[in-house]
């Protein structure tokens, strides 16, 4: 117990634990871990393997020789479309290469003479973890040949990559979270932004550029500041995040920026915790608009239910929830010839009112269109 603890406390001395859980951020992934690793170990080759949740393939990761020896082979084997185990391995024991491919494989024994000797490579140590998840991942050291030392590094560093696959899996789920979510808001024509207190962007849904650029309404100005193009907004947006600063239930407030395209804001105080370092958000800016103009929408209203130009206009003006005579002063037209269009309109889309109407347009293709 006491060589395993003192082994522990030398893991660092070439900074291999730091970069074994710095490898999660880095691309190509623990490139620096397996450096660190094979020069530790005086190996000619080191490689990470594993099988990354939402992937069909397993991954193998590889320092030295320039070239992957492709050591999955020992591993898994493909079978009907997905991988299972070559060999049974337990897990957070060290096998040699004699262990892992056996005298009753052929193939692999060819494969062994084919790859791996005629680089150098005439042992080998591999130890297999597997993560809560059942993610498997396998650490392997190869060479001419290799002291005791290797095994005793490999077993010690198991239970260290076992928590850093942990971390990987856990972060590849909430990437693909925010990848569906972020998918989701876009198909809606909505995204968020989180300010801090001098109305610096801390953080946004990665469509909200496209937002921006759409009406040149906000932009992301000096120092990262949400900037309105309108003076007269963006003092109102400062007072807003003054208060909100100040006091976390203030009620949020609504802005109309843009009526053709439309474009929305809310502005609401920031209620969530933070445990990010640097300037702590204390609003969050949710953003609303419109891909098409109100042209563009009347012409894919007549496309979509045959409507005259002159029907198509009204029809988008009433599913804006807008009265049948605002609607009327709006486009120039009389009460009653509005009124005239109206139950044309409901005819030929097949509404029976105004709630059918604007039912029928939000649930059509032009919801994402």
């Amino acid at each position: 117990m006491g060589g395993y603890r003192l082994l522990s406390m030398r893991l660092d001395d070439s900074g291999l634990l730091a970069s074994l859980h710095d490898g999660l951020f880095q691309q190509p992934l623990w490139h620096d871990f397996l450096e660190r690793l094979r020069g530790r170990l005086q190996v000619s080759y080191a490689s990470l393997i594993f099988h990354p949740p939402h992937e069909s393939a397993l991954v193998e990761l590889h320092v030295g020789l320039g070239k992957s020896l492709n050591l999955e082979k020992i591993f898994a084997r493909h079978a009907t479309g997905e991988y299972v185990p070559q060999r049974l391995m337990r897990e957070g024991r060290v096998y040699a290469l004699g262990e892992l491919i056996g005298t009753d494989d052929s193939a692999l024994r060819a494969w062994r003479d084919e790859e791996l000797l005629p680089v150098g490579i005439e042992d080998l140590r591999a130890v297999r973890v597997m993560e809560a998840s059942g993610v498997n991942a396998w650490l392997c050291c190869g060479g001419k040949s290799l002291s005791s030392s290797v095994a005793s590094l490999l077993t010690t560093l198991a239970p260290h990559l076992r928590i850093a696959m942990r971390c990987f899996v856990a972060l590849e789920r909430e990437r693909l979270r925010s990848s569906l979510a972020s998918e989701a808001f876009g198909r809606l024509n909505f995204g968020w932004l989180t300010l801090d207190a001098q109305c610096r962007i801390l953080d946004m849904t990665t469509h909200v550029d496209q937002l921006f650029q759409r009406n040149g309404l906000l932009r992301r100005g000096r120092y990262d500041r949400l900037t309105p193009a309108l003076p007269e907004l963006d003092r109102e947006l400062t007072v807003l995040i003054k208060r909100f600063a100040q006091d976390a239930d203030a009620r949020p407030h609504a802005i109309n920026l843009s009526r053709d395209p439309r474009m929305d804001m809310l502005v609401a105080p920031f209620r969530g915790g933070s445990v990010a370092a640097g300037n702590a958000p204390v609003a969050i800016v949710y953003l609303s608009g419109d891909r098409s103009s109100q042209a563009d929408r009347c012409e894919q209203l007549v496309e979509l239910f045959g409507l005259l130009p002159s029907e198509a206009r009204l029809a988008w003006e009433i599913a804006q929830g807008i009265p049948i005579a605002e609607a009327a002063a709006n486009l120039k037209l009389t009460v009653e010839t509005a009124r005239n269009y109206s139950k044309k309109i409901y005819a030929k889309m097949g509404a029976r009112g105004q709630a059918e109407l604007v039912r029928i347009i939000l649930s059509s293709v032009l919801a994402i269109a």
